[in-house]
């Protein structure tokens, strides 16, 4: 956050930033504590997913920015009133240890295989935003649903907590396989850790750190340049920098991530929201939490 504001500040020197970072849950409790008050602070909000933006959305806490310069991204991606914009694809995918695993499956499906369950790791939606939206999507998904998350389960696989476990599981050889956010693999890799990083067949589930104003901002225009300044070639590039798939045309990815196309599989945050303690209860159920 502190390169981020740094760049920002690069195009607007006008415009100081103070910003308050955590995880998703903790961002939420501090602001909905804020909204309890009466007196939410941000001006902006900044997070992993869609899914609680659309809840905020429908509680009347975004601002609408129709005019946001959404050039050369996809329509899809953002919230069809313009009450918040994707900035980069996070995707989920499946890491392999190298030193364990010679030739590693490329499928989803291929998890419910009892021999691959039991060495397979993998984040909470309990805990993690991108685990929410992964889980989510695969049981709303032909050919997998609550089934296939559960045959997973009873094949051995584990859920930890977030994506930092499963990084340290699989690279430390514990576990062989582990579903997680792309960045960490492919970072890891790169200091030469002995993880692999694929897409598999199906395609991939995906966080898009979206960005939105409050409907109770003191400085919209301000907030406007700033998510502006996001979806800008700009902000993308820095988005690139920082090890994330952009999602303007024209910029080009990472050299870290692997040179193929890329499926990601959306299902509508709305249905995520509505299903979302339904979602994290049967996962605990499942995998226990």
């Amino acid at each position: 956050m502190d390169q981020l504001v740094a760049r920002f500040n690069e195009t607007h020197p006008e415009i100081e930033v103070e910003f308050f970072r955590s995880g998703t849950t903790e961002v939420m409790n501090r602001l909905e504590a804020e909204f309890a008050a009466g007196d939410p602070q941000p001006d902006v909000l900044l997070i992993a997913d869609t899914v609680v933006m659309a809840g905020l959305r429908d509680a009347g806490r975004l601002l609408a920015f129709a005019q946001a310069d959404t050039t050369g991204t996809d329509p899809e991606l953002h919230d069809a009133e313009g009450h918040f914009f994707s900035t980069k694809l996070i995707t989920t995918g499946l890491m392999f240890n190298t030193n364990n695993v010679a030739e590693p499956v490329t499928s989803w499906a291929a998890l419910a295989d009892e021999a691959i369950a039991s060495r397979l790791t993998m984040p909470s939606p309990l805990y993690s935003g991108a685990a929410m939206i992964h889980f989510g999507t695969l049981a709303n998904l032909d050919g997998f649903g609550w089934p296939f998350i559960e045959t997973m389960a009873e094949g051995g696989a584990v859920a930890g907590r977030g994506n930092g476990g499963v990084l340290s599981a699989v690279a430390n050889g514990e576990m062989d396989y582990g579903i997680i956010v792309d960045f960490m693999p492919l970072n890891a890799a790169t200091e030469d850790s002995p993880v692999g990083f694929l897409f598999p067949d199906e395609g991939v589930t995906a966080v898009t750190e979206p960005v939105a104003i409050l409907s109770s901002a003191r400085n919209v225009e301000a907030a406007q340049a700033f998510v502006n300044w996001q979806l800008s070639e700009e902000g993308q590039r820095f988005a690139v920098e920082q090890g994330y798939l952009p999602l303007r045309e024209g910029v080009a990815r990472p050299t870290k991530f692997p040179d193929v196309e890329i499926n990601v599989i959306q299902v509508d945050p709305a249905l995520l929201l509505e299903q979302s303690e339904e979602i994290r209860r049967r996962f605990a159920d499942t995998f226990g939490g």
